[in-house]
């Protein structure tokens, strides 16, 4: 055992320096992407403050703020994916499964549309209420003498259902053909036209939630061992699972606020980020938060420049990647009897 864990110490530390040095040559190469393309050296230059003035002003100014954005809400919505997935047991669970997604998804279009001069920074506590909503009827639905992680999953998946035929009753009597333009491109996922002000909004919520994500590795760790073996490790189970329920419910709410339910990070970053460091949470969480953030960038720059000058919304390239993984984890889970 002590020496099996500095190994898996390592293949974390090592996991997690590989990916960071990946997300930062994305983020380079991505900022280099455009109708006005700039060599990746200008792009350096630019963001050390030495580039030319047209260069300085498309990095800096229009691709910047917009690439960073799409790291943190696929960083949010990864790490939040990691632990549901932890929470429940189960490798289908994702904030867009479970409710949580759908939930913030349709709070945030209510208020956009009922009160479109709400200013952004008020957005993500539309979306924490409505994802806080959702979870709360989830948990009260899937209660039978405690929250079993399967009855969760399914009624996070019926929950889902009906939060998705809501917004599609609120788009429908929009008038503005304009404005319901906009509300299905928010609702496809997307981070078009977003900048700083998005990025200020998003920032303080997670600075204050993955603090609390890492917090409460060890809890997840002991859940993931079953309801008795957490218990016989003095874990409070049910406190323990609606705090942790609470948490990735606010992290996946604030990423919907911002750029819609970007569909599918939240399950395939966890799974990809479990390959590389392992099952412990403690190093599980920081890994899916950069493969998710990274992710999210190389799917932006692809919605971005694809179909250039038409510009798709980054949810539209994450589902191509994720539909086809989702499908084969439940062609896999079928062959074994079990997802």
């Amino acid at each position: 055992m002590s020496l099996a864990q500095p190994a898996s110490g390592r293949r974390s530390a090592t996991a997690l320096v590989g990916l960071s040095l990946l997300a930062g040559l994305a983020l380079v190469v991505s900022l280099g992407m455009g109708e006005f393309p700039i060599g990746p050296a200008d792009v350096v230059r630019s963001l050390a403050g030495a580039g030319g003035p047209r260069e300085a002003f498309v990095v800096m100014e229009l691709r910047l703020p917009r690439a960073l954005l799409a790291f943190a809400v696929g960083a949010a919505l990864a790490t939040s994916g990691a632990l549901l997935q932890g929470l429940t047991r189960n490798p289908l669970a994702a904030p867009e499964i479970v409710g949580v997604s759908a939930g913030a998804n349709a709070a945030a279009v209510l208020v956009i549309v009922a009160l479109p001069s709400v200013p952004v920074t008020l957005l993500p506590l539309a979306a924490f209420a409505g994802g806080i909503v959702a979870s709360v009827v989830v948990y009260a639905l899937a209660w039978e003498r405690g929250s079993a992680p399967s009855r969760l999953l399914l009624v996070g998946i019926g929950v889902t259902t009906v939060s998705y035929a809501i917004v599609i009753g609120v788009i429908s009597t929009v008038d503005e053909l304009v404005h319901a333009s906009q509300l299905v491109t928010y609702m496809a996922g997307s981070v078009y036209g977003k900048g700083w002000a998005e990025l200020r909004a998003l920032a303080p919520w997670l600075l204050l939630l993955l603090p609390l994500c890492l917090a409460g590795a060890r809890h997840l760790d002991a859940l993931s061992l079953g309801d008795p073996v957490a218990r016989g490790l003095g874990v409070s189970i049910e406190r323990a699972r609606l705090g942790l329920l609470c948490v990735g419910t606010a992290l996946a709410a604030s990423a919907v606020a911002i750029a819609g339910p970007v569909g599918f990070v939240g399950l395939t970053g966890p799974h990809i980020a479990r390959r590389l460091a392992g099952a412990s949470h403690a190093t599980l969480l920081p890994v899916a938060l950069v493969t998710g953030g990274t992710m999210t960038i190389v799917a932006d720059a692809v919605a971005r420049t694809a179909f250039a000058p038409v510009d798709i919304p980054v949810g539209v390239v994450t589902a191509v990647v994720g539909a086809p993984y989702l499908a084969w984890l439940l062609s896999r889970g079928g062959r074994r009897g079990a997802v």
